[in-house]
């Protein structure tokens, strides 16, 4: 295991089962078809986690392009390291969503709402207004980094003995609450991509795969949830950097 590779198995079973429920949910004879909002975000929340847990000690588990971006301006993280982590994260986010197609493929080709079909792989707004969807993806972006900034490893002590408890996999729960709560209160909009690689890396693999009654990969929005991310993390950051000097 290195750095890169655990970005990689992270991001891609995080992908796996994050697509994996919303696929469960809305395509056709699934056991989870129409189970709701609340499955979709508390399984996101799960996937995170799990992907946490996996890549947490040997990469610090970003998963996400935005938050490697966030933690280069406002943390230290090497600038060096930051194309690769992207690139695994990217790498990631098309094989976790391809297996997500492989596991539904029976129901992929049942459902003939092309929109439905897209679902699993890419986000897309309830109301199509690109300025709200961006201003939407920024504010759920900045929540997310600005957040993260904050968190600390549980220790307990004064400031001059300060003794680490060490969580260790239990560490990775208050990100999930994060991104839970992003999801139930932020997410209705554009259903919180707040990571490009998430958004991107299976809407390609939608593009490429044979599915019958494809419809659009919709290219056209396909910036919003790139863009909003990036700006929303550099947000963040420069808030963060202000604030604590």
């Amino acid at each position: 295991m290195n750095v890169y590779l655990a970005e990689f198995i992270g991001t891609a079973l995080m992908m796996l089962l994050g697509n994996g429920v919303v696929a469960n949910v809305v395509l056709k004879g699934t056991k989870g078809n129409n189970s709701g909002w609340i499955v979709i975000t508390t399984a996101w929340a799960l996937a995170v986690f799990v992907g946490v847990v996996v890549a947490g000690p040997y990469s610090g588990a970003h998963l996400n392009p935005i938050v490697t971006l966030g933690l280069a301006i406002g943390k230290g993280f090497s600038w060096t390291l930051v194309p690769y982590y992207i690139l695994a994260q990217l790498a990631g986010a098309m094989t976790g969503s391809f297996l997500v197609w492989i596991i539904y493929k029976d129901h992929f080709d049942a459902t003939d709402d092309a929109g439905l079909k897209a679902a699993p792989f890419a986000t897309s707004p309830a109301i199509r207004n690109k300025l709200s969807n961006l201003a939407s993806e920024i504010i759920g972006t900045f929540v997310l980094i600005f957040v993260i900034f904050h968190f600390t490893d549980a220790s307990m002590g004064t400031k001059e003995t300060v003794m680490p408890i060490g969580l260790g996999s239990m560490g990775a729960i208050p990100v999930a609450f994060l991104v839970w709560v992003i999801g139930l209160a932020l997410g209705g909009t554009t259903g919180y991509a707040i990571n490009p690689a998430r958004d991107l890396g299976p809407r390609i693999v939608h593009s490429l795969i044979p599915m019958k009654g494809k419809g659009s990969s919709d290219w056209g929005y396909a910036w919003v949830p790139i863009v909003g991310p990036i700006i929303g993390s550099i947000l963040a950051a420069v808030v963060f950097l202000l604030i604590s000097k």
